[in-house]
């Protein structure tokens, strides 16, 4: 192979590793707080990138009123769930962050719509639109079913996952979109080319790490994500409150799908369904990780990025078999590294 070509090969599976290292962060991180199998990571993606798009072309997003009803949706369970304790001071919470929220987001939305807004805008605006969605999430699908088994916790991941990918389709249709690029700039360095795009992934994926690292080890909520995660007894028993740290894990893991998804729409189209796929490849790297390691699940996700662009070069056809074969040996090992246990006899 010539040197050019596999410094090539090497870049995109860089770029696309960074992607997936998020990705896996986020799947990591809420598996480890709340034991749920994120497979609707994808739709944050998707649901990120999208949003992008259209604010770029001056209009507002339907994640915008996908977020007012889930809101409404979470503002009545809270109302079922507290009807024998609610007092005033817990009702205008709730309302504040179910109705009001949401209700204000899509009012900045409409606001901007029509305007030549810079990127940077658009930028923020996705986050702010996508995040609280992951925070309705958990307290609609996963906080009624948070003291169950990680397979009834995997089987809702799966229906979110189907219900997410339909909304998806209604909100922004069957054709895909792109959107501008973060940075323009662009050098070259020898024989590859760096664009702007890609420097900016290179370093937003740098700065959310160092930003993760800085907030589980050096902040009072971050702490509690760690305890909750290593001890979810231990955890409430010292008195941190285990529904507001799934709450926090799941607004992290939307945050970092939407700004996954917005990086990734300038390089390619996104259509509704796209997410999943990208979604699991970060799924992939975070088992190699083992579910729990957060260096682990980086290093594979550059790995599997790497994989990926090779096998695009040299088998096209087989490039995601390929990449999902990379689990066959991961697990293998882990199963054989397991103790084994007896099944006991009715």
């Amino acid at each position: 192979m010539d040197s050019t070509i596999l410094l090539f090969l090497l870049q995109d599976g860089i770029t696309s590793g960074a992607i997936y290292a998020l990705l896996g962060l986020a799947l990591v991180l809420v598996f480890a707080v709340t034991r749920v199998i994120l497979i609707p990571q994808g739709e944050f993606v998707t649901f990120g990138a999208l949003t992008y798009a259209v604010l770029a072309t001056g209009k507002v997003p339907g994640t915008t009123l996908l977020a007012l009803g889930m809101g409404v949706v979470a503002f009545a369970f809270d109302m079922i769930a507290g009807r024998n304790t609610m007092n005033p001071r817990k009702f205008i919470r709730s309302l504040a962050l179910n109705i009001v929220l949401p209700l204000a987001i899509w009012g900045l939305a409409t606001m901007l719509a029509g305007r030549q807004n810079s990127v940077a805008v658009n930028f923020l605006l996705s986050i702010i639109i996508v995040a609280p969605i992951g925070l309705y999430l958990y307290r609609i699908a996963y906080q009624p079913i948070a003291h169950a088994s990680v397979l009834v916790l995997l089987i809702a991941s799966v229906g979110v996952h189907l219900a997410l990918q339909g909304l998806g389709l209604a909100f922004f249709g069957a054709e895909g979109l792109r959107a501008p690029a973060i940075a323009t700039a662009a050098f070259t360095v020898g024989p590859l080319r760096f664009t702007g795009q890609s420097i900016a992934i290179y370093a937003i994926t740098i700065l959310l790490i160092v930003g993760l690292w800085l907030l589980f080890g050096y902040t009072l909520y971050g702490k509690a994500l760690r305890a909750t995660a290593v001890n979810r007894l231990g955890a409430r028993i010292v008195g941190i409150r285990t529904t507001l740290s799934g709450q926090v894990a799941f607004l992290l893991a939307a945050v970092i799908g939407t700004i996954s998804g917005i990086l990734i729409v300038p390089i390619t189209t996104i259509y509704y369904d796209t997410g999943f796929l990208i979604g699991l490849k970060g799924f992939v790297a975070a088992i190699i990780g083992g579910l729990v390691s957060y260096p682990l699940t980086a290093t594979a996700a550059l790995v599997v990025g790497i994989v990926e662009a090779f096998s695009s070069f040299y088998a096209s056809n087989f490039k995601e078999v390929i990449v999902f074969t990379l689990l066959l040996p991961v697990l293998i090992l882990r199963s054989l590294a397991t103790p084994e246990v007896d099944e006991e006899e009715d």
